[in-house]
């Protein structure tokens, strides 16, 4: 049993993993500035898997003996185009927006929490206090709302004397907030 061979296996592959990596990083770069900054926005779920996929192809590419730079920067540029197209298409149709990115969801609305979306969303009471917080405000009662959006991100609204709710429309649980809200008043 060679040992040595787990630690060095020779200075073709490694100047191969060199020259590779430079290519694939600078052509990397190169995809992503032309595909639009919209490829390196905060991340929903889909975004996250193209990002994840992006990075077993680069790993694959630097490190795979079968991998060859023209493969994997085939399989990048696949990867990248069809997430431009899915966002192209997005942005050109409601319905297909729909299919791929989440609504956001009111965690905490006009001093009420909503206890089966936290339940659902698996965000605990302290992680909105401490969006709260961050958010600059002291106390929940100077909330108007709190949402989780699609990437993740608690987003918290200040209160203030002009009406909100079209901002809040598009949240997945607004008709339940909304006849919550409607069988409070007197």
């Amino acid at each position: 049993m060679d040992v040595s061979a787990w630690f060095y296996d020779g200075w073709q592959p490694l100047l191969k993993t060199v020259l590779v990596g430079v290519a694939i990083y600078v052509s990397l770069v190169v995809l992503l500035r032309v595909s639009g900054k919209r490829t390196l926005s905060k991340m929903n779920a889909f975004d996250f898997v193209i990002t994840v996929a992006l990075g077993s192809i680069l790993a694959a590419t630097l490190t795979g003996s079968s991998m060859t730079y023209v493969r994997g920067l085939t399989a990048f540029a696949l990867l990248v185009g069809l997430q431009y197209l899915v966002t192209w298409l997005a942005v050109r149709s409601d319905k297909f927006a729909d299919l791929i990115k989440g609504d956001p969801t009111i965690l905490y609305y006009k001093g009420r929490y909503y206890r089966e979306a936290m339940l659902r969303e698996r965000v605990p009471e302290g992680e909105i206090l401490n969006a709260i917080r961050q958010s600059g405000q002291g106390a929940p009662a100077e909330i108007a709302a709190v949402l989780l959006e699609s990437n993740g991100e608690l987003i918290v609204m200040n209160a203030v004397e002009n009406d909100q709710t079209i901002t809040l429309q598009e949240a997945q649980n607004w008709p339940e907030v909304e006849r919550r809200e409607a069988s409070d008043r007197p």
